[in-house]
């Protein structure tokens, strides 16, 4: 499956950002999805995990209530809804799939495809 991620851009802390993660070749639904980041000189760190139809979600702990993961198999696309932000959100955001069950979702090590990235930067 390709994945191309987009929607970042510069937004103001407090503001508002969604991210989406377009798929193709593969049929979507058979794909958990899952959205990471990376800041500069930083590794990569888990954002948040949806399972094949969206039923089941996970976030980061640090993330949760100010980002949403949802997804559109109709529309074979994931979203990362992001509010509040903060200039320690500014990185650049990747998602991810797998098709098969994982032991740690939180692994980017477990995903199979990646997109190719999008940045998001927050200005205080």
């Amino acid at each position: 499956v390709q994945l191309q991620a987009c929607g970042g851009g510069l937004v103001q802390a407090g503001g508002s950002l969604r991210l989406s993660c377009a798929a193709s070749g593969r049929t979507f639904s058979n794909y958990r999805m899952g959205w990471f980041r990376q800041a500069p000189g930083k590794e990569r760190e888990f954002v948040a995990h949806i399972s094949w139809r969206g039923a089941t979600t996970y976030y980061a702990d640090s993330l949760k209530g100010r980002f949403t993961i949802s997804r559109d198999n109709a529309k074979n696309t994931a979203y990362l809804q992001m509010n509040s932000l903060k200039p320690e959100d500014t990185a650049v955001y990747y998602c991810a799939a797998v098709s098969r069950s994982i032991a740690n979702y939180m692994f980017p090590r477990e995903y199979e495809y990646w997109g190719q990235g999008t940045l998001v930067t927050v200005s205080s």
